[in-house]
C-alpha cells in the first residue's frame, strides 16, 4: 500500500475545505430561495383587523321609535299649575323621532361628538279634566290645540385611554342645550310655557368587536344639577348598540336607548322619558 507523504495530505486537505464551504453556501440558497416559495405559495394571511375603525367623519340618522312619558307644569301670578301629562291629558301618542349625530375623528383616540335630537307632538283634543295652566283655568270639555317640543343638542368630547385592534375604552364629557315648551290655544284663553339651558354631562364608552365586521357599543351619560336658586335638573342616557359594517365606509345599526330627563325653573318644572329602539345607517369618511 503507498502512503501519502505529507505534502500530499496537505494538498487534500486545502481540495476538501473548500468543498464544504461550496455545500454549504447552496443549502443556504435553496433555504433563500423557499423561504419566499413557502410565503407565496402557502396558507393565505388573513387579515382580522376591525372594519369600521378608519375615519375622520361619521355621520348618522337614527330612525328611533321610543315610548314617550312626559310631564310639564307652569306657574303664574303665585297660581301653581297643574301636572300635564301630555299622553292622558292632551292625547298624545307614540311616534318615530329622528335623531342626527355626527363624529369628527381628528385622531385615533379623539372624537368630537355631536347630535340633535328634536321631539315634537302636536294634536286637537277636548280636555277629560279641569288643569290650570300659566295661572288660567281650562275646564273639562273644553277644546284645545296644543303643541309640545323638547329638543336637545348635545356638543361632547370622547377620549378613548385605552385603544386596540378589537375594543376600546373611552371617556365622555359633553353639555346638553335642552330647550322645552308647551302651548295651548283655546277658545278661553293662549298660553305657553319656555325652559331652556345648558347642563353639563359626564360618561363613558366600551366597543368591542366579536368579529371584524361587527361591533357592540354601549355609551353612558348623565349629570344631576344640584338646586341653585330654585333652579335643578338631571338626566341620564343609556345607550346599546350593534352594527355590522360593510366597509370602512358604510355600515348598519340597530341599538336600545333610554333617555330620562328633568328641570325645576322656580314652580315651573317638567320631565320627558323616552325609551324604544331604533334602527340607522352608518357613512364614514
Amino acid at each position: 500500500m503507498l502512503k501519502r507523504t505529507g505534502a500530499e495530505k496537505t494538498i487534500m486537505r486545502s481540495v476538501r475545505v473548500p468543498a464544504a464551504g461550496w455545500m454549504a453556501g447552496a443549502i443556504l440558497l435553496v433555504v433563500g430561495v423557499a423561504a419566499p416559495a413557502r410565503a407565496q405559495y402557502g396558507r393565505p394571511v388573513i387579515e382580522d383587523t376591525a372594519v369600521g375603525e378608519k375615519y375622520h367623519v361619521e355621520a348618522v340618522f337614527n330612525l328611533w321609535n321610543p315610548d314617550l312619558n312626559a310631564t310639564i307644569s307652569s306657574e303664574s301670578l303665585g297660581i301653581i299649575g297643574s301636572e300635564i301629562d301630555i299622553k292622558q291629558d292632551l292625547g298624545y301618542v307614540d311616534k318615530q323621532i329622528h335623531e342626527f349625530r355626527f363624529v369628527l375623528r381628528p385622531a385615533k383616540k379623539h372624537k368630537f361628538r355631536i347630535a340633535y335630537t328634536p321631539v315634537d307632538y302636536s294634536g286637537d283634543v277636548v280636555l277629560s279634566r279641569s288643569i290650570i295652566f300659566n295661572g288660567i283655568k281650562f275646564d273639562v270639555d273644553l277644546p284645545i290645540q296644543t303643541q309640545f317640543t323638547w329638543n336637545t343638542w348635545r356638543l361632547g368630547y370622547e377620549y378613548d385611554f385605552v385603544y386596540t385592534d378589537r375594543w376600546y375604552v373611552g371617556f365622555i364629557a359633553e353639555t346638553r342645550i335642552t330647550d322645552a315648551q308647551l302651548s295651548l290655544q283655546s277658545p278661553v284663553d293662549n298660553e305657553f310655557t319656555r325652559a331652556r339651558g345648558p347642563v353639563p354631562a359626564i360618561g363613558g364608552a366600551v366597543r368591542v368587536y366579536p368579529e371584524r365586521h361587527t361591533s357592540i357599543t354601549a355609551e353612558f351619560t348623565g349629570f344631576k344639577l344640584p338646586q341653585l336658586k330654585n333652579y335643578e335638573g338631571d338626566f341620564f342616557d343609556f345607550d346599546i348598540y350593534g352594527t355590522y359594517n360593510f366597509t370602512n365606509n358604510f355600515g348598519a345599526q340597530g341599538g336600545y336607548r333610554t333617555l330620562d330627563a328633568s328641570y325645576i325653573a322656580k314652580e315651573d318644572n317638567g320631565s320627558l322619558k323616552l325609551k324604544g329602539l331604533y334602527f340607522t345607517g352608518v357613512l364614514r369618511f
